[in-house]
């Protein structure tokens, strides 16, 4: 069973016992988070797609740890003008891991009783 659920304006395709990193959530660690905007959920040959989310249905996750991205350097430089600047950034992020994907459960929807229908009059020929 997996899912593709949305995660911070990012989807990303998920399973039981998955280990992902996904931008920075405001969370500790062994946190619980549950991330409702599932998109789809595929269970053997059963496929459920959300129009655009699948009401009822969750993703279950734990957080591990945060942790920072390798560093990407910035380096700017005019020859000859004795210009030359250097920078860094490290994009944060949340190391999670999955417990439980959970599909909506569908009600079944209630019959409807079909209306009697009115008999037509009988037409006068004249």
């Amino acid at each position: 069973m997996y899912a593709i659920v949305e995660i911070a304006g990012k989807q990303y395709k998920v399973s039981k016992n998955d280990t992902l990193y996904v931008p920075k959530q405001d969370a500790t660690a062994k946190d619980k988070l549950t991330f409702d905007q599932v998109l789809l959920v595929a269970d053997g040959d059963k496929i459920t797609v959300g129009t655009p989310t699948i009401t009822g249905a969750a993703v279950k996750a734990t957080v591990l740890e945060q942790v920072k991205a390798d560093k990407v350097l910035v380096f700017k430089k005019k020859r000859r003008k004795r210009y030359k600047v250097k920078n860094g950034h490290r994009q944060p992020y949340t190391q999670i891991k999955i417990d439980s994907v959970s599909a909506a459960k569908k009600k079944a929807a209630p019959k409807k009783k079909a209306a009697p229908k009115a008999k037509a009059a009988p037409a006068d020929a004249e």
